[in-house]
């Protein structure tokens, strides 16, 4: 069975075969890899019982086919591009071989301290390439890596641990993202006070700066590695050992610890990321994401080194000096596949086109979006200025949850659709469902999205409580995995997101995506961005309240009100017109770039009596301008 996807004729026919044929197909992707004991069966288990297993019995590591395996042909060939937050600092570049010691260095240290296969450690560090080492480290001697956003705060930070029970975090003195210094010690310090899990502490010296070193707690990561073999045998997984956990953010504010293991997950993300991106060899892969999101797992780390591929690592903000750093980065180090969030396209079309001056941008052969639904506006512009009407736009839709891309454009394959994520990936089996559960058939229509048939890198669990796991994802719609979205599927068969399920309104018997009004709104030609949520009113049962951000030609209120309840009323009729516009300098949006929109429908119903946990928003200040405009 062929799985390379090359035409769309040969799209279809391998998708057809991998719906109908799945363990034949999944057993022959996984073929590519290296198993220390193979399979005895492809698949067990279901939704149903929420036991999935892929490739029982088998054992591997996905450090060694990260690493060993790219050794034998591409050990000289540049694995990691590392770019400083300052432009005038010197970039580093990392062959296989250089990652595969650092790697086998970091391992062995921890071996040194005690930490055995199942042990949980956490990573809580800069985008530099000892954090990518870290991750591979831990894979490689089978302990658990739960990666969080050097970002988080203390207590955010402190919840993770203790909620897996770390044995070490990794961390690093300090770092600057943009002009902002991010100071780890003394966030690490708060942090760990609250967790008695923690025996060790390993600081990567990164800023230079004087540390008070705490006794029997400290270890400086480079003395720790310094007289460690560069050699450390890959510890055999069971197909179904954890790798990961990583956390994300849950409807009851208690983060939730997904879990993915070895094989399902390595077979999926080494596949996706090669027929996505159609990734050959010699491509320079930069995906803007941290590795702290499942984004920058599986497409910085995982995905590409598992098929030889030079990955960029960012450690600054793309307006850091200036609002033209990642094309600058992208002509440095001429970039070929460009991946990123619609946010980030949003934020800097509002700067227009004098960044892109003297940007040749020529290397550019594919870009992606990823994280949210992307707007028409913010696709056109990438699509012109960015990769000048000649580079194909992969708009992904996935989750912490599933892994890896389920549904996306196979880039220069699928025939693309501004803001549609086309088509389901080889062995994903997506269904749309009405409120009732009833599958809805046939194309041009829309409703809840589910998926039908597990694949092979869902996550398995949430840590530590199975029940909540059930309880989310396999209940609502039993047999199904409840993604949570809602989705159209239009006359071709592809799949528009059209937002969470839970950001539908119903104004006036009318069902409203919250996502299709803010698209409508962001097409104002001074609109960057906006959040709708629903609020309590007297007539229509609920009413909707727009947040909106402008840009520097921001015009008198009373007008700008007028102009885009017209639009609104133009684009999807008079009944979706918002009730109520406040002008905002910022949205609340956590580190991943998603709008916190429980804090906006409080502010939009007038009560400021609990915003709940604020800690995991960029900036939490921003709550505070809104609410003190809203009264």
């Amino acid at each position: 069975m062929e799985t390379e996807i090359n035409s769309i004729e040969s799209y279809k026919n391998i998708y057809q075969k991998s719906i109908t044929n799945t363990e034949e197909f999944w057993a022959e992707v996984a073929s590519d890899y290296e198993w220390i004991k193979p399979w005895n069966k492809v698949f067990t288990g279901s939704f149903e019982e929420a036991n999935i297993s892929w490739f029982n019995e088998a054992k591997l590591n996905i450090s060694s086919n990260c690493l060993d395996k790219n050794l034998k042909e591409n050990g000289d060939k540049t694995a990691l591009i590392w770019e400083p937050n300052n432009p005038n600092d010197a970039t580093i570049k990392w062959t296989y071989k250089d990652l595969y010691i650092q790697t086998c260095k970091l391992a062995n240290g921890l071996k040194s301290l005690g930490v055995v296969k199942g042990d949980r450690v956490c990573i809580y560090m800069p985008m530099i390439p000892e954090a990518v080492a870290s991750m591979l480290a831990c894979a490689r001697i089978g302990a658990i890596h739960t990666v969080v956003f050097a970002g988080f705060s203390s207590s955010a930070l402190a919840d993770r641990i203790n909620d897996c029970g770390c044995k070490v975090i990794i961390t690093a003195d300090a770092f600057y993202r943009g002009e902002k210094k991010i100071d780890l010690k003394t966030i690490t310090d708060e942090a760990i006070s609250n967790c008695p899990s923690i025996e060790k502490r390993i600081i990567y010296i990164h800023s230079n700066e004087p540390l008070v070193w705490i006794h029997e707690l400290d270890i400086n990561y480079h003395e720790l590695i310094e007289n460690q073999s560069n050699e450390c045998k890959a510890e055999a997984m069971d197909s179904e050992d954890p790798l990961f956990i990583l956390y994300t953010s849950g409807s009851t504010g208690k983060p939730k610890g997904l879990v993915h293991t070895s094989a399902g997950y390595m077979v999926y993300v080494g596949y996706t990321f090669a027929q996505v991106f159609q990734y050959k060899s010699g491509d320079i892969h930069w995906c803007t994401a941290d590795i702290g999101w499942i984004t920058g797992h599986s497409y910085i780390v995982y995905g590409p080194l598992l098929n030889g591929a030079t990955t960029v690592l960012f450690e600054g903000i793309p307006t850091y000096p200036a609002a033209d750093r990642n094309w600058e980065i992208v002509d440095k180090h001429q970039v070929n596949i460009f991946y990123t969030a619609p946010t980030a396209i949003r934020s800097l079309l509002a700067y227009g086109e004098s960044p892109l001056e003297n940007k040749k941008l020529d290397s550019l052969k594919i870009l992606g979006t990823v994280g949210e639904p992307i707007n028409e506006e913010a696709w056109a512009w990438y699509n012109k200025h960015i990769g000048k009407d000649n580079c194909p736009i992969v708009d992904t839709w996935w989750q912490t949850e599933t892994g890896g891309i389920l549904i996306s454009p196979i880039a220069g394959i699928t025939p693309l659709k501004p803001t549609f994520a086309t088509l389901p990936m080889p062995g994903v089996l997506p269904i749309l469902v009405d409120e009732h559960g009833n599958t809805v058939l046939g194309n041009g229509v829309e409703g809840n999205l589910c998926i039908a048939k597990p694949w092979p890198a869902i996550a398995r669990s949430i840590y530590g409580d199975h029940k909540r796991y059930i309880e989310t994802y396999l209940t609502i719609y039993k047999g199904h995995y409840f993604t949570g979205d809602g989705s159209k599927r239009d006359a071709d068969g592809y799949y528009k997101i059209t937002g969470r399920v839970d950001d539908v309104i119903n104004v006036s018997g009318h069902r409203i995506g919250t996502g299709e009004v803010e698209d409508a709104i962001n097409e104002h030609s001074i609109v960057i961005e906006s959040a709708i949520v629903a609020y309590p009113h007297d007539i229509k049962g609920q009413g909707l309240y727009a947040f909106i951000i402008c840009n520097a030609n921001y015009m008198d209120e009373y007008a700008l009100t007028n102009e885009i309840k017209a639009i609104v009323a133009d684009k999807i009729g008079a009944f979706a017109k918002p009730d109520k516009i406040q002008i905002v300098k910022n949205l609340p949006k956590t580190r991943s770039g998603k709008i916190m929109r429980r804090i906006l429908r409080k502010i939009a119903e007038n009560d400021d009596s609990n915003f709940g946990d604020t800690s995991t928003l960029i900036d939490s200040s921003v709550v505070e301008s809104i609410w003190e405009k809203r009264k």
